[in-house]
């Protein structure tokens, strides 16, 4: 029995060992101090947030205009939306290793760091500024029982006390929100005490009409006003999640607190709303915002219920701003970021403490925050909306690495969402446009910081998923290959010059347009040399990658290098995305001219096209202004219904550059006039064709025509235009790679020569 208690005791301990692991994983998180639980680290701030200052002061005011069941309409429309969100916000926290920041780690781990920054920096400031208007809530109570003391000086000395008391200690600071949870407890059962003292009244409105407020005079309202004023009443749920890097097991304790604070919150304002209307008229209860303190049984206790919600409103602000604070530091986010994530002793941010504490004060010196407090609620509902939208991306996604062990219909993060959006533009559609134009804003600038990171998020899976989605679709339609035509460049090599003394041909070709996938051979890819060859492709790719180019290497173990680059093709004809150019560049070393142009036959027979890259040493590519494609009019097809011969990826390549270089384009055709043709009736017949193919294949403008008579290699030698790339089509059967040294010796520029895969058409 002993032994056995023991192996339990020691399971048990490394259980608890694994979870603080699990749940701990993401810094800035408390080294040092407390961890909190449930009740005290998420349901006592989140149940306190939401029974604040609405409940006290505007509760009555929406009974008394929508009457009892359109505020219980009120009510339930808003909780729902919470709910929803709530439900969200807890199945991806049983998902996720959720880090310090709650909603910012939320988003950032899925839907990456600039969007988890586009959210966490307006929430972060909305955070610290709900802190200033808590203490103008607390004031107003404040004053109406001292109305001689001095706004700024309640003020002040309201926030210096929470500080202090933050200052402290978080811990000291949940401890004494217990205190205010007994006083708003109380406070409730001094209100529900006045269905014992005052005359009830049982006539109460259903529906209300909607007389409106003392504010406009009784103008009148309706049920989308008297929503948009109730809503803040709900907005608390992250309360809890803000202190995610402090608490025991956020995975747990997020779900079980957030949604037990919903529920019961939402129960009260219920069982309130039936209060108000059987305790005063409609009259009263909208010319009357002290409504409960002056009907309850024990006036006291409802108004210290009123500043005991709103101080620990405050308190909680105060404690959550700079955690999302430090997290965006700890990420790189914004500025002086090892400052921002310093932990005191205690485990406390100091550093984003205090500086959140300046952004208050600024705030309460301002004296008036009603310019920007629907700007600070449309931030909320952002932070919101977006949580339900990374439940809605990740479910939807259907990926094995989503396994919450909360899962939620499909619909409840779809309106969640929806009900997100809504509200805002219910509530205040200018401060929504200009809200969601901030954040838009924040993320495209964190986009260009290139923010970097260690973790994975959604975005490739959604993208993978969209992918292979399209990969399906496609696969059902006819295939429009020469509609669809881009080069994805088939690269391989045996040492990183084959391709360094390339790459700015292959970065022109494939700019914006277009992959590049490059294949290291090697006889041992455990050897040094092997290991050395990966490393380079690799950061050769990143250099690609970095340019907006997709690339791609990798290091292919074979006894030949031709081959291995027969193989590799036949591998990648089975791929969705494969190459469709075979790209080669030719050294100074002859011993594989052989090779390469039995590569260039097979490609053509493997359904790929082939380029060969000759660079002349002695210029590279020139200033990359001037490109040359030289045609052999005898080679192309006299009809130009549907396709030309042999030139088709030579036409294509040439356009790609002369885009992508801002190049000016020469056409030279060679003609050759056949026995019985004069010189002037076969260049009238050239000029006629290439008049039609200019017109088919839509050739720029600019482009010039140049006719010379004779073969190949006595062309060269006539005043032709200099460029700084000269492209020439081949046939399969024509592969000389002799004579094609000789051409690029004689023009004394860089070549590229091409063979058609049979598969282009530049006239589509």
């Amino acid at each position: 029995m002993k032994n056995k208690s023991s192996k339990n005791a020691s399971s048990s301990a490394t259980t608890e060992v694994l979870e603080d692991l699990v749940t701990t994983e993401n810094a800035p998180q408390t080294p040092v101090g407390v961890k909190f639980g449930t009740f005290q680290g998420v349901f006592t701030p989140a149940m306190l947030t939401i029974l604040g200052v609405i409940m006290y002061l505007r509760e009555g005011w929406v009974v008394g205009n929508a009457g009892l069941l359109g505020a219980i309409g009120v009510i339930l429309l808003a909780c729902t939306i919470t709910f929803f969100t709530a439900l969200s916000m807890s199945s991806i926290t049983t998902n996720i290793r959720i880090g310090a920041g709650g909603a910012f780690s939320i988003i950032a781990q899925s839907l990456g760091l600039e969007a988890g920054g586009a959210i966490g920096i307006p929430l972060y400031f909305s955070q610290a500024l709900a802190v200033a208007m808590y203490i103008f809530g607390f004031r107003e109570g404040w004053n109406w029982i001292f109305p001689d003391h001095p706004a700024l000086l309640v003020d002040m000395a309201s926030f210096a006390l929470v500080f202090l008391v933050v200052n402290i200690s978080t811990d000291f600071a949940f401890k004494l929100q217990y205190v205010i949870m007994a006083i708003i407890v109380g406070s409730l059962v001094s209100i529900g005490g006045a269905l014992f003292t005052e005359d009830l009244n049982y006539n109460f409105e259903l529906f209300g009409t909607y007389p409106g407020s003392v504010e406009n005079g009784f103008s009148g309202s309706n049920f989308w006003l008297v929503f948009a004023v109730y809503f803040p009443a709900v907005t608390g749920i992250m309360a809890g999640a803000n202190m995610s890097g402090d608490l025991k097991n956020p995975r747990k304790n997020i779900p079980l607190g957030t949604l037990s604070a919903i529920i019961l919150s939402t129960l009260v304002y219920l069982v309130l709303a039936v209060i108000l209307a059987l305790i005063a008229t409609p009259k009263e209860l909208v010319e009357n915002y002290n409504i409960l303190i002056d009907k309850s049984i024990w006036a006291p206790i409802v108004l210290a219920g009123l500043l005991g919600a709103t101080f620990s409103s405050a308190l909680s602000s105060l404690v959550g701003a700079p955690r999302i604070l430090a997290a965006l530091g700890h990420n790189k986010i914004l500025f002086f970021n090892d400052k921002l994530t310093q932990l005191d002793k205690k485990g406390e941010p100091r550093t984003a403490l205090l500086i959140t504490s300046l952004i208050v004060v600024a705030a309460l010196l301002l004296r008036n925050l009603n310019a920007i407090a629907p700007l600070i609620t449309m931030f909320f509902m952002i932070t919101y909306a977006m949580i339900n939208v990374v439940v809605l991306v990740e479910q939807g996604l259907g990926q094995i690495s989503f396994r919450p062990t909360l899962r939620v219909p499909i619909i409840v993060p779809l309106l969640g969402a929806l009900g997100c959006f809504f509200v805002m533009f219910i509530i205040n559609p200018i401060f929504g446009v200009v809200s969601i134009c901030i954040v838009l804003a924040a993320y495209v600038l964190l986009v260009r910081k290139k923010l970097e990171t260690d973790k994975g998020d959604a975005r490739s899976g959604v993208f993978n998923a969209l992918a292979e989605w399209s990969a399906r679709v496609v696969n059902k339609l006819p295939e429009a290959k020469e509609r669809s035509w881009q080069p994805n460049l088939l690269v391989p090599v045996v040492s990183k010059n084959d391709l360094l003394r390339a790459h700015k041909v292959i970065y022109s070709l494939v700019n914006l347009k277009g992959s590049i996938k490059i294949l290291g051979f090697t006889k041992d890819d455990q050897s040094a040399t092997g290991k050395a060859l990966a490393k380079s492709l690799d950061e050769i790719a990143a250099y690609f990658m970095a340019q907006d180019t997709s690339a791609r290497s990798a290091l292919v173990q074979s006894p030949s290098y031709e081959s291995g680059v027969q193989t590799s093709m036949q591998s990648l004809k089975a791929a969705f995305f494969r190459p469709n150019i075979l790209f080669l560049s030719l050294t100074d070393n002859q011993e594989k001219d052989e090779i390469k142009a039995n590569l260039m036959r097979q490609a053509h027979l493997y359904g790929m096209g082939a380029m060969l890259f000759v660079p002349y040493r002695k210029v590279g590519l020139g200033l990359e202004k001037t490109i040359n494609m030289w045609i052999y009019f005898n080679n192309l097809h006299p009809e130009l219904n549907y396709r030309t011969e042999h030139v088709n990826l030579a036409i294509l390549t040439s356009l790609l550059l002369h885009q992508n270089w801002k190049a000016q384009w020469n056409l030279i055709i060679i003609l050759h006039p056949e026995a019985g043709v004069s010189n002037e009736e076969e260049e009238e017949r050239a000029k006629a064709y290439m008049a039609k193919l200019k017109v088919l294949a839509r050739l720029p403008e600019s482009c010039e025509f140049h006719y010379a008579f004779g073969e190949h290699f006595s062309v060269l030698d006539k005043q032709m235009p200099n460029a700084d790339l000269n492209i020439f089509s081949l046939r399969g059967d024509r592969i000389d790679i002799g004579r094609i040294r000789e051409r690029v010796q004689s023009l004394e520029t860089s070549c590229l020569f091409l063979l058609d895969s049979g598969l282009e058409n530049a006239l589509v």
